[in-house]
């Protein structure tokens, strides 16, 4: 599928959307779509593979109004489904009953089945716990198939259902044959109810443009990032992953062979959700990404508590879009928690150096972070002074990249990205300007192609550009008392143009020459005609 089809499709569900929406909101409505957006997605999977599996014995030519070809199949081959779902459980990791398959769902959508409500509740409830090797429990907890948002009783309910999946059965027949690009139509859908949700979508929402920055950086050589792409990442991070696009354009960059197993924790229930079926949107396996449930800044994920430092985990990258300035309880017995007792503990009004320190925690020595964060982490004093100055001092901070203010749906503020390394080459921190270099867009300004491969380029090579990029010595940064505000290490101030007195003059003096002669020329014409002369 083109890159205009994808559109083309995202915009046609996305119409739907806001066809269908009626009493509910962008983010209710959000849940119901992007659910039947990754039935459809499983099923289409499935029933490929079904194909595949069964070769001559898949149903051929049968009315699709009566029944679905791997309905008739289990019909007719009971003795035979057992072995036949342990094939497809090896083969393409998960089962999906021939009831609950999305054209099984659509087809009684069409024909307004009584039964539809109660058929697609079991379906949710098979896939969360018997679908998969391992159990995704809650993965449809958001969809309330009960909700009075879709009617009043049972009937209106399952009647409201039957339009809704009717339609976007309608929109999706024409894109049916590329199931890849279904994954780009769920991103794409995203992204526009996050447009519609405003502060609320920066819980789930990282803008491609950054994503596609944060990616790079992470996937290039630690130490020599110009000697260009890693072959392998063995494990990747994100602690606060949202809905997971982040970690999969890290996979994107790396493709599914050059990395090895993604881990996300994400605190919101739905976000939590959302970033689980993108992950199987995206082709990816569920032994091949982790997604855990739970608060990063008390670590409650047990895997992360490992006591013993030769068990702790450790990851090649880490990627991160956290929430600005969040308020946190940064009590006193987290004061020894071993991320951040060697550095203190963020104030309670900022956790931005806590979610860092969680971070840089769990990477590996060899390993890159990149993380998203407000401008005030530069230079804020007090407790985050001292953070900044300690991962200064032991040169734990590699590059400084100021971006544009208005990216994000939910803030307008300027944000940079710091990249942290427990081991750096260069005794100097590169700072990049891209503050000023964006293409204005309505709602939000925008990074263009251009720019984001500049921001990468001089990353790579660390390069000077007046006005742009700067690699600043540790001593000048001491001198500065560990401050990091941008706009004291590179100006974007243009000098004013010296001007050459010699050369004006001299050009004065030819045009007032050439002043004379032309009046003197001028001149005889008007005598000839009797006229006054020009003085």
């Amino acid at each position: 599928m083109t890159e205009q089809n994808q559109k083309q499709l995202g915009k046609t569900l996305w119409a739907i959307a806001d066809q269908l929406r009626g009493a509910m909101d962008a983010d209710d409505f959000r849940d119901y779509m992007l659910s039947f957006l990754f039935l459809r997605y499983l099923s289409d999977n499935y029933e490929a593979a079904a194909k595949k599996e069964l070769g001559g014995d898949y149903p051929a030519n049968i009315d699709s109004a009566v029944a679905t070809p791997l309905q008739l199949w289990y019909e007719g081959n009971q003795d035979d489904v057992p072995e036949f779902e342990k094939q497809m459980r090896r083969k393409v990791h998960y089962v999906i009953e021939p009831q609950h398959l999305w054209s099984s769902i659509a087809k009684m959508a069409r024909t307004q089945d009584a039964e539809l409500l109660h058929i697609l509740q079991a379906g949710f409830k098979y896939i969360e716990t018997e679908s998969f090797q391992s159990t995704f429990q809650g993965l449809f907890s958001e969809i309330d198939l009960a909700s009075p948002k879709l009617g009043k009783n049972y009937t209106e309910r399952n009647s409201k259902l039957c339009t809704i999946i009717q339609k976007i059965a309608e929109g999706l027949a024409e894109f049916s044959t590329d199931v890849d690009s279904l994954g780009d139509a769920y991103e794409y859908l995203i992204g526009q109810f996050a447009a519609g949700s405003g502060k609320k979508a920066g819980e789930f929402y990282t803008p491609q443009q950054i994503s596609d920055i944060l990616s790079s950086i992470v996937t290039l050589d630690s130490q020599e990032p110009k000697m260009g792409v890693k072959q392998r990442l063995e494990r990747v991070m994100d602690f606060a992953c949202g809905s997971g696009s982040l970690l999969l354009n890290v996979r994107k960059r790396m493709g599914p062979h050059g990395i090895g197993k993604i881990y996300g924790q994400e605190k919101n229930i739905t976000t939590y959700n959302l970033a689980r079926m993108n992950m199987l949107l995206h082709g990816v396996k569920d032994t091949e990404f982790e997604i855990f449930h739970g608060d990063t800044l008390t670590n409650d994920w047990e895997m992360l508590r490992e006591l013993n430092p030769a068990k702790k985990p450790a990851f090649d990258a880490i990627v991160a879009n956290p929430p600005f300035s969040y308020r946190w309880e940064s009590s006193g017995t987290l004061a020894d928690d071993v991320r951040f007792k060697n550095y203190g503990l963020a104030p309670k009004s900022a956790a931005d150096f806590a979610f860092l320190l969680h971070g840089f925690h769990f990477l590996k020595d060899d390993g890159v972070m990149a993380i998203i964060l407000p401008h005030g982490v530069l230079f804020r004093g007090g407790a985050e002074e001292k953070i900044r100055t300690k991962l200064l001092k032991d040169g734990h901070i590699d590059t400084v990249i100021g971006l544009p203010s208005n990216l994000f749906y939910s803030t307008g503020i300027p944000v940079c990205i710091l990249v942290l390394k427990k081991c750096k080459k260069p005794d100097d921190v590169l700072f990049i300007n891209a503050a000023d270099h964006f293409a204005k867009g309505k709602r939000q300004n925008q990074l263009t192609d251009e720019n984001i491969a500049k921001i990468i380029r001089t990353y790579q090579t660390r390069e000077p550009e007046d006005r742009y990029a700067r690699c600043v010595d540790m001593s000048e940064i001491e001198k500065n008392d560990y401050n990091l505000n941008i706009s004291r290490y590179i100006s974007t101030a243009i000098g004013e143009v010296e001007i050459d007195l010699k050369a004006v003059h001299a050009e004065l003096l030819s045009l007032d020459q050439k002043i004379k002669a032309t009046t003197a020329h001028h001149n005889e014409f008007l005598k000839e005609l009797g006229l006054p002369l020009l003085p």
